[in-house]
């Protein structure tokens, strides 16, 4: 039975023309959200800091730190209790984060963020991050 449906799919869909049944939206599914679109990073040695700070800012951190991650969100509470703008939840647009903060943090962790090793997030991958989020307050 399960061979006679291996076979009679792939006719079926022939049939059809390849075209999405009546009913479907055109077009495909909805984009994926912001946290999931993160950058890619050029192929070539991890170690070297030659990667830009918000490159890596996004394919490190943008799982938990872009918009509609988990940890926005529980910074957005947060900083909502402070009596702060919902927008200071998203790292990149806080004015308060220093360098030395950063590192610590990802290296510490804090709260729901769980520490990060030297695997996840090398020294200077790091550097270049905290540099990024910092911005000119180096």
């Amino acid at each position: 039975m399960k061979k006679l449906a291996l076979i009679a799919l792939p006719l079926a869909l022939a049939a059809c023309g390849g075209e999405a049944p009546s009913g479907a939206p055109e077009g495909g599914p909805p984009p994926p959200p912001p946290y999931q679109l993160r950058a890619e990073l050029p192929e070539g040695n991890r170690l070297a800091a030659s990667n830009e700070g918000e490159t890596l800012y996004s394919n490190r951190c943008g799982t938990c730190h872009l918009a509609g991650g988990m940890g926005t969100n529980l910074l957005t509470v947060q900083q909502m209790k402070a009596g702060n703008s919902p927008e200071m939840g998203l790292l990149t647009n806080r004015t308060d984060l220093t360098v030395d903060y950063v590192k610590a943090v990802v290296r510490n962790g804090k709260v729901a963020m769980p520490p990060l090793s030297r695997v996840e997030a090398t020294d200077a991958e790091l550097d270049a991050i905290a540099a990024f989020l910092a911005k000119d307050k180096l």
